[in-house]
Order: structure tokens, then sequence, then C-alpha cells
């Protein structure tokens, strides 16, 4: 079941819609239960900030949780994405003052937290990400789009992602792990790699536990190729284990281990 609510205008007035003005950010619904919802809200009004929009008084964390419990579980939906597109409208007032609204949309699918498949990756070199304080927001990014086309073109699931040193920023729907090793090497925000809710947790618990040893790192494009093992995590998409990168294939029983047992974390939590 796909669908979306919003509170304002959806058309015309939507400055998303005519100037790609707007913020995005996911809500998990597991077991009928909103997970990470804190770490989602924050990075929400992070993110908002950062585009120098106005936040609504009673935009709070319980605004939020109240909006998922009416729009998702009272649906009786046990597992979905919620991406929430926040975008100023287009009402006569000045950009920093202009009223902001929502639009929500709802994938059903599996648990978020589960291992979705495995992708086939390529490096494209023909465009860059950049990697100032908004690359690492969900905001408009033609490169994306464009590069989401060159993938399907040329028969991939996803690409890597440059920034303008030719070094690792992300894929084009989130960031990717590279296990060498005790050590799982993440790109660096300032590389042009997302923050990202759903990463954060994960590495947290990992570190936590002393599973693995984490370091955010500055990294060529080549060096993907010494990894044992690669995952890709996206807020919007979920987890997906690498299994190709150009002539090199992967292993994905370790990353799918610590999944595993950061899964069985969470249910610890919920009970």
């Amino acid at each position: 079941m796909d669908f979306a609510f919003y509170s304002g205008t959806p058309a015309i007035a939507n400055r998303a819609f005519l100037h790609g003005d707007a913020v995005k950010v996911s809500f998990y619904v597991r077991n009928s239960e909103v997970v990470m919802a804190e770490e989602c809200y924050f990075y929400l009004m992070a993110s908002m900030r950062k585009m120098r929009m106005r936040i609504p008084l009673e935009y709070t964390l319980d605004y939020f949780q109240s909006l998922l419990a009416e729009n998702v579980l009272a649906k009786g939906i046990s597992d979905a994405v919620v991406t929430l597109m926040m975008y100023r409208n287009q009402d006569g007032e000045a950009l920093e003052k202009a009223a902001v609204s929502y639009y929500g949309t709802l994938t059903e699918a599996q648990d978020i937290t589960a291992v979705r498949g495995s992708l086939e990756l390529d490096v494209i070199r023909e465009i860059h990400v950049n990697t100032h304080l908004l690359s690492n927001i969900r905001v408009h990014c033609p490169e994306n789009i464009y590069a989401e086309i060159y993938a399907k073109e040329n028969g991939l699931d996803d690409l890597i992602l440059l920034n303008p040193s030719k070094r690792i920023a992300r894929s084009i729907y989130g960031n990717l792990l590279f296990l060498e090793g005790d050590e799982i090497k993440i790109p660096k925000h300032s590389e042009g790699a997302y923050i990202s809710p759903l990463l954060e947790n994960f590495v947290t618990f990992l570190h936590k536990q002393n599973l693995a040893v984490i370091r955010e790192v500055e990294m060529a494009a080549f060096e993907s190729q010494k990894a044992e093992e690669v995952l890709m995590i996206s807020d919007e998409k979920g987890i997906f284990a690498v299994e190709k990168i150009r002539n090199k294939t992967f292993a994905k029983d370790r990353f799918a281990g610590f999944v595993s047992l950061w899964q069985a974390g969470l249910n610890s939590l919920s009970n």
C-alpha cells in the first residue's frame, strides 16, 4: 500500500514544485511501532534550519509521532517507510518568514532493518557531488537524477558518486560502508556523504557492542576494491548488500550477521 498525506496546498503554492525549495526525511514504522523517531526528528529539524526554513512551534517530536500514529499505525500498517517533504509556501511573505507545509508519502515494505537484496555498482565520473553543508541533507539534487538514469541505461542498480576531489562521497540513494578486517570505513560527511539517522543507529550499535572499529575516512575510488564486503544504507530505500563493483564481487555474510544482531537489539528495546 502506497499513499500520501499533506498539509497546505500541494500544487502551485508549493515552492518544492516551483523551485525545489524543500527538504526530506524518512521516519520508520517497524512491527507496528515508530522506531528511531527521535533521531529522525532531530535530523529533520537540523535540515530545516540549514535551509533557513521557519519551523512552526507545533513541530515537536510528539506532533510527528501523532501524525504517524494517525496516518500509518491507525490504518493497521506494520512496516513502512514514511518520507516527509517539508516545503516553503509561495505565500507572499519573505522567504525566511514563509509558512511551511509538508507532503508525506508512505511505502509499505518489509522491515527497514532487513537486508533487502544485492546491488551491482560502478563509479560515475561525468558528474560530482558537492561537499558543502547542504550536500549532507536530502534536498533537490539534479546529480542524483542524472545518475539514476545513467545507472538504468547501463544495467546497474546504483552508482558510486565522487566529490570534486575525486574521492568517494556516497551512492545515488545513500551511504556506503566498506568492511576490511575488523574495520568499517565510511566516507566523511565533509566528503559529501549524507547524514543518515538509519546509518548512525546501525554503526552506533556496532561500536557499543565492540563488533567493529568504525572509521570515517577520505577514500579514493580504487580503494573500494580493497573491501571484503560493502553495504549501502539508504534512509528512503533501506539496506542492501553490494554484490559487485566493476569486476570485483563481494561477500555479504559478515554484514548480514551484523544486521541480524542489530535487529535483535532493536527487538529487545521494544519489548
